[in-house]
């Protein structure tokens, strides 16, 4: 089995919107780790893509992109991701996203009551990750 996520940490943001109470951040190069059940080797690759939010309530303002993003936390009812998102995401329930960005002290915080990522295209490899 093949596992993929997005590496928040240096994940290029084009913009963030609400909009009727939907929250939508556009990332133009999400970074994306994929593995290999069974192999020690990983890969990296971006692609664009939306990390959406239904119901969303926004704690402050959201910064303005484009932005890079520090990392942060992603919450799905009971799990906490820090600093990735796995894929695919779909979930309904006690859900939100704290997110840092690179050179600004700014933040996006959100709750909502369903997530999920509407990724574009293909991915586009970049290297691979070897372990030493």
């Amino acid at each position: 089995m093949d596992s993929t996520s997005i590496e928040l940490p240096n994940s290029e943001i084009e913009s963030i919107r609400l909009q009727d109470g939907c929250l939508r951040v556009r990332f133009s190069q999400a970074i994306l780790i994929k593995t290999m059940t069974g192999s020690s080797e990983r890969t990296r690759w971006w692609q664009a893509g939306d990390l959406v939010l239904e119901g969303a309530e926004l704690i402050g303002e959201p910064p303005a992109g484009p932005l890079v993003c520090a990392g942060g936390d992603i919450e799905d009812n009971v799990f906490t991701y820090r600093d990735m998102i796995p894929l695919p995401l779909s979930s309904r329930g006690h859900v939100g996203c704290d997110l840092g960005f690179r050179n600004t002290d700014a933040r996006l915080r959100a709750s909502a009551n369903a997530i999920r990522l509407e990724m574009v295209d293909v991915a586009k490899y970049i290297e691979h990750i070897r372990s030493d």
